[in-house]
């Protein structure tokens, strides 16, 4: 299915989208669009039933203002973006898509002479999947690794080894000041993975045209945060939960849309007869929020189509809509940081839990964690430790969680079904007590591929059955 994700801009047409709805087969490059082709990409927009986009609260008025990114070596941030779509093939409903796409981002470095900037970034796309207790938790998926520049005005360069981010080149600005009313347009490209089922290596690159207007400005509410990590309030002796108000500034509102409109006319290869995308619209209707403050993209909704029509005559089409959000997270895989989580975990009297830097974060891992035998249900004893481990988790709002699951080697249940079943329970405890909401735990499941101790023994067992929970910084 169609998998959109957040722009630095990016938008996926993802592998799995071919999977379900097409064979394996190649695809050639598209033509870029006519005006004539854009126009009819975008003529049934109207009639989509989408909800528009609410204007209404933005201040039209306002100096002028020059928008640049701004980029500093060492930054660090995440970017989570969720995608409601209805999917219907042959102009029939087939159903219905939630999406999460997950993005950890560091700026290597930045030319201050110029104002671009050097980023590596984790991509990570996943769909929903439902805990036994009924609580919906997202599963972890795919990563993809991509290195890029971008700079100050928006403008990528990339090398066609990154499949990711999708939508390239989105926003970009003007090199001079605007005000609120002021349009520009800028050119485009959406870079799609069509490897494993079309076999092309590089990336597929589909040309568009972007119109931008900016708005003007919007309030931001203000908002309680938690001011500090249970490091940083260890060493400064205050408490580590302080809360304070943090005052809203305001943000920046621009609207960007764009159609798409491309065709491979010929078959794959000439001994190719199978069923090919052979033309492929839509159009994408944004509204970009920008921290001018900060240099960067606070968030963004947006409405969207895609419509893949086959050589065979098959119709596949995506519609709905997309959320995303920016935050800066606490830098948890430190000495500093672990320490004061240590200490936590003995001032709290939690036992069979150590902690340890991990590639991803700072990781809690609850050995001989005790469920009802091979079942996924939680005793009591363990779901008393879990709302301890609440109060320190609690302290990272800001921090996304990975719960791994983990089984010892034995008979019965399937040990790796058996270990994400498990992750899913701890998850779902964790979202029922408050501690995130569903769109910011995942879960995975090893199996017995991971021990940490030899299984010949009741005590390496008892280490090796676990639930690892990862506050992450990457």
């Amino acid at each position: 299915m169609l998998k959109k994700a957040y722009p630095l801009l990016f938008v996926l047409i993802s592998p799995a989208l071919f999977a379900q709805a097409l064979p394996s087969n190649k695809a050639s490059r598209g033509q870029q669009a006519t005006p004539a082709n854009q126009a009819a990409a975008v003529k049934a927009e109207t009639s989509l039933g989408l909800k528009q986009l609410d204007t209404s609260a933005i201040d039209t008025t306002g100096p002028s203002i020059e928008f640049k990114f701004k980029y500093q070596k060492g930054d660090r941030y995440a970017i989570l973006s969720t995608v409601e779509e209805d999917v219907f093939v042959n102009m029939r409903y087939d159903h219905h898509g939630e999406i999460v796409n997950r993005v950890s981002a560091e700026v290597t470095a930045a030319d201050q002479a110029t104002g671009s900037g050097s980023h590596e970034c984790t991509f990570m796309t996943t769909e929903n999947a439902f805990g036994l207790g009924g609580g919906k938790t997202f599963s972890w998926g795919e990563e993809y690794k991509s290195v890029f520049d971008r700079t100050s005005l928006g403008r990528y360069t990339i090398g066609d080894e990154y499949f990711m981010p999708t939508v390239r080149d989105v926003p970009i600005f003007p090199d001079h000041a605007i005000k609120p009313g002021d349009t520009w347009v800028q050119e485009g490209h959406e870079a799609h993975d069509l490897r494993k089922n079309f076999g092309l290596e590089k990336p597929y690159i589909v040309p568009f045209t972007a119109t931008y207007k900016y708005l003007g400005t919007v309030g931001r509410e203000k908002r309680e945060v938690k001011q500090m990590s249970y490091a940083a309030a260890s060493i400064s002796k205050q408490r580590n939960n302080q809360v304070i108000k943090k005052e809203g500034n305001v943000l920046h509102v621009f609207h960007v849309k764009y159609s798409l409109y491309t065709q491979a006319p010929q078959r794959p290869s000439a001994n190719y007869y199978g069923d090919y995308p052979q033309t492929t619209m839509g159009f994408s209707d944004e509204l970009i929020y920008w921290d001018a403050e900060k240099g960067a993209i606070d968030h963004y909704v947006e409405n969207f189509r895609i419509l893949i029509e086959t050589a065979y005559g098959n119709i596949y089409e995506f519609r709905g809509t997309a959320h995303a959000e920016v935050t800066d997270f606490i830098r948890t895989g430190t000495d500093d940081e672990l320490r004061a989580v240590e200490e936590q975990i003995k001032d709290l009297g939690i036992e069979n839990v150590t902690v340890k830097k991990s590639d991803k974060g700072l990781t809690l891992s609850m050995e001989n964690i005790q469920f009802k035998a091979e079942s996924s249900q939680l005793m009591p004893s363990e779901t008393e430790k879990l709302k301890k481990l609440a109060q320190i988790l609690e302290a990272y709002p800001d921090n996304d969680i990975l719960i791994s699951g983990h089984t010892a080697t034995g008979k019965g249940r399937d040990p790796q079904e058996l270990s994400e079943a498990r992750a899913k329970a701890v998850a779902d405890y964790l979202i029922q007590l408050g501690v995130k909401d569903n769109y910011h735990i995942f879960t995975q499941g090893f199996g017995d591929k991971n021990p940490i101790a030899p299984n010949n023994t009741e005590e390496g067992k008892a280490k090796n059955r676990r639930v690892e929970i990862t506050i992450m910084d990457k």
